[in-house]
């Protein structure tokens, strides 16, 4: 038998490679463009204001029982945790304050954030690209109607609005179930314990945090709307997505977070 030919040799691994980064710049490049074509459309007549309207309330006020649920999950483990490392220096006092701080400065808008990429982003790119393959997005546009406002536009403006306000219910809902946790272990009274949270609580630990997450939803709806615009290939490809919406709009806001979190300790230098 002659030799088999090696599959990785180098000049392949540098083409593949290159392919990929290319791929990549590529798609960033479109959705970037994608974005700052809805930020300039939205700030421009006509507004769509009813189907705003109707996208905010899917994209809103469904999540809030996911949302107010996981904060409560992720509360009471927190209140456990700290509890664990707070009583090794008898500071078990300090437990409320420091679950709020870590709630409200960072847990809270990236888990929000992240269960709206899981619930909404996996249904904005399925409903675009079941209507893209459909030919329904063409229909709109022969119809006389703007099909990126009407369907794009109104959906990131939604997200936008959604995540701050999702992210507050998030917070609050953490706070009620550490409450819940310490109530259990040492009956802390309620209005003590919130007295408590908000002890060490500034005015800058909760607004720079809850308002990034309007950047989270920005991306979540660009992502997600500019991959429903580009499906191609029939209902495999409505399936692929809504995966990479999922996917994509995630790992975008872990790696804008860390940006984001560097420019808020950059403008308000007294957060620790």
């Amino acid at each position: 038998m002659g030799q088999v030919p090696l599959p990785h040799r180098p000049g392949q691994i540098l083409d593949a490679t290159g392919a990929l980064v290319g791929d990549a710049l590529a798609w960033v490049g479109g959705v970037s463009a994608f974005g700052a074509r809805a930020v300039r459309e939205a700030f421009r007549p006509p507004f769509e204001v009813g189907e705003t309207l109707r996208q905010l309330h899917e994209i809103g006020w469904r999540s809030v029982p996911l949302v107010a649920a996981a904060g409560l999950a992720i509360g009471v483990v927190l209140s456990m945790h700290t509890r664990d490392s707070l009583e090794r220096f008898g500071a078990e006092s300090r437990i409320p304050a420091g679950l709020a701080l870590a709630l409200v400065r960072e847990t809270g808008p990236l888990l929000a954030a992240l269960l709206v990429a899981g619930r909404v982003g996996a249904g904005i790119g399925a409903e675009l690209g079941a209507m893209n393959v459909t030919e329904q997005i063409d229909a709109l546009e022969a119809g006389a109607v703007d099909s990126f406002k009407y369907l794009a536009v109104t959906r990131i403006v939604a997200c936008v609005i959604a995540l701050p306000l999702l992210t507050a219910i998030v917070d609050f809902s953490g706070m009620f179930g550490g409450f819940l946790a310490e109530h259990a272990v040492s009956g802390i009274d309620f209005g003590l314990y919130f007295h408590r949270s908000f002890e060490l609580m500034a005015f800058d630990d909760f607004v720079p945090a809850t308002l990034k997450t309007a950047v989270f939803g920005l991306v979540i709806g660009t992502v997600a709307s500019y991959l429903g615009f580009t499906t191609r290939e029939g209902t495999a490809g409505v399936g692929r997505a809504s995966t990479r919406s999922v996917v994509l709009a995630s790992i975008s806001i872990i790696l804008i977070n860390v940006i984001l979190v560097k420019f808020i300790f950059t403008v308000y230098p007294g957060q620790p």
